[in-house]
């Protein structure tokens, strides 16, 4: 029997997608009136080999060899399709792999070759029973015995002839982007894979999964704007959840321990290759632990994440990473005074600042402190220059609400940014537990929202009330999930990494 691999035939007229939905449509129609045939209603199909499988425990056969004693049953999308007289080749894929069909009228009967070769096109899905065999030219095929149509698809498989590239169209269509690229598929299970390894290693040291709320009263525990919804019952406004770090603190006061919740914030903030407003965090908090754990965890997890899959030592953008050596450590003061030569431990007055500021360009509004221009430094001149791993420490109190003081320079605090490749990855700080301290700095919170920065951070009054009653030495962590599976996919996007990514409506 020849089972010589048969040329691409040329590609069809091309016409719109709504004229192609509209024959299939048509051709559906027909299908149910002709053969008197409902591919949605068939019964299940019970498919015993992935594709895998079969390539898998078929790779040994030679070319024009046949597995004789074997037959295989399995199921898949048709990704192409060659017609001729009495003979047709079909490229189909799962979940798993891809594989070549061969389907011959004389080993499926007429009936069922001729139904196959009229209703069967690209996109839909066919159970498939046969024996597996190796082509002349080498492809391991399955040579059909049963076609049976299980879903018939009424869209045209994307772009069919030059794969889907438009990414408005991705975005917009994620499964059909995941039909027509692969690699898309292989992300998003290399991100499942990364999340199960930061659940391991935190499961690992003994601490506890749990969910916080996503709606609250109060939006804390971040600087950030925040959306807003309103609840009927309670009649009053409420808000989508910008972290959950103050119900995390208040776990560790109810003695649990050790806790991390990963899970969905909500920022209404711009979107760009960094930012999407709905993104995945995880947050860990120990009792008993100071900003210098955290560091070790930071690198631990995302160690074991890059083994997980595949290397500790990756490629992103063309920038070689090694994640198995140390990550660099350098404190705020010093970035700004490596990249500028301004050295702001020598600057005591807000004013001399502000000048500084103007000298270098940098948009201020007028009442800025030194040391929020210190971090307006950093972020002009540092940020882009940190590439390999880096912990960046001692942020000034004034934008660390949250954070310890540094008990040798009370100004700022123990707390540190991860950057890699430019981008911050983790933020974590010695979680400040004196009440009092707490308070004042939420009122200093409060008098910037009340003069209209939007993105201060509320006064959680409960929150002091729970620290008051005693929240141990604690060290916590922040990590975006999203950015550590681009630095670990090589992907270049926050909207590559995320299944459905906010878009503006279309219409």
């Amino acid at each position: 029997m020849n089972t010589t691999d048969q040329p691409d035939n040329a590609p069809e007229e091309i016409i719109s997608e709504d004229e192609i939905v509209r024959q299939r449509k048509d051709k559906l129609m027909r299908l149910r009136e002709e053969e008197n045939y409902d591919p949605y209603v068939h019964e299940k199909w019970d498919r015993v080999h992935t594709l895998q499988y079969i390539k898998e425990n078929f790779s040994h056969l030679e070319p024009e060899q046949f597995a004789e004693n074997s037959e295989v049953t399995t199921a898949g999308r048709v990704m192409a399709l060659r017609k001729h007289g009495k003979a047709m080749f079909a490229n189909i894929a799962d979940e798993t792999e891809t594989l070549q069909l061969y389907l011959q009228l004389n080993e499926m009967g007429e009936d069922a070759y001729n139904f196959a070769k009229k209703w069967v096109d690209t996109g839909d899905w066919v159970g498939i029973t046969g024996k597996p065999c190796r082509t002349r030219s080498g492809e391991l095929t399955v040579f059909v015995k049963e076609c049976c149509l299980l879903s018939k698809s009424l869209m045209p498989l994307p772009e069919k002839w030059h794969g889907l590239t438009d990414t408005e169209i991705r975005y917009r269509r994620r499964y059909t982007d995941m039909i027509a690229n692969p690699e898309v598929r292989d992300v998003f299970r290399k991100r499942a894979k990364i999340i199960a390894s930061v659940r391991k290693t935190l499961d690992d040291h003994g601490t506890l999964e749990v969910e916080t709320p996503i709606l609250s009263s109060i939006a804390g525990g971040a600087n950030a704007r925040p959306f807003t919804t309103f609840h009927n019952t309670f009649a009053m406004s409420m808000y989508l959840r910008i972290a959950t770090e103050l119900y995390l603190k208040r776990l560790i006061v109810g003695m649990l321990g050790r806790v991390y919740e990963i899970g969905k914030n909500f920022r209404n903030e711009g979107v760009d290759t960094m930012h999407n407003p709905e993104f995945t965090a995880m947050e860990v908090y120990w009792a008993f632990a100071d900003y210098e754990d955290m560091m070790n965890l930071a690198e631990e997890l995302i160690r074991n994440a890059a083994s997980a899959v595949g290397s500790r030592q990756v490629v992103w953008s063309g920038i070689e990473l090694d994640f198995d050596k140390p990550f660099k450590r350098i404190t705020m003061l010093d970035a700004v005074k490596e990249e500028t030569g301004i050295d702001f431990m020598t600057i005591t007055d807000d004013e001399q600042a502000r000048k500084l500021a103007k000298e270098k360009h940098i948009e201020i509004k007028g009442n800025e402190s030194r040391f929020v221009i210190l971090s307006l430094f950093f972020e002009e001149f540092c940020e882009d220059k940190l590439v390999e791993p880096t912990f960046v420490i001692g942020h000034p109190v004034e934008i660390s609400p949250l954070s310890k003081r540094d008990p040798e320079n009370p100004d700022y605090t123990h707390r540190f940014e991860l950057f890699i490749c430019g981008k911050e990855v983790a933020n974590a700080f010695s979680e400040l537990n004196d009440p009092i301290d707490q308070r004042g700095r939420f009122e200093d919170q409060f008098k910037k929202k009340e003069a209209g920065d939007e993105e201060a951070h509320d006064f959680d009054e409960d929150f002091i009330n729970a620290i008051e009653s005693g929240l141990p030495p604690t060290g916590g962590m922040g990590v975006g999930i999203d950015r550590l599976v681009m630095f670990l996919t090589d992907s270049h996007s926050i909207r590559d990494v995320i299944p459905f990514p906010a878009m503006r409506p279309k219409n």
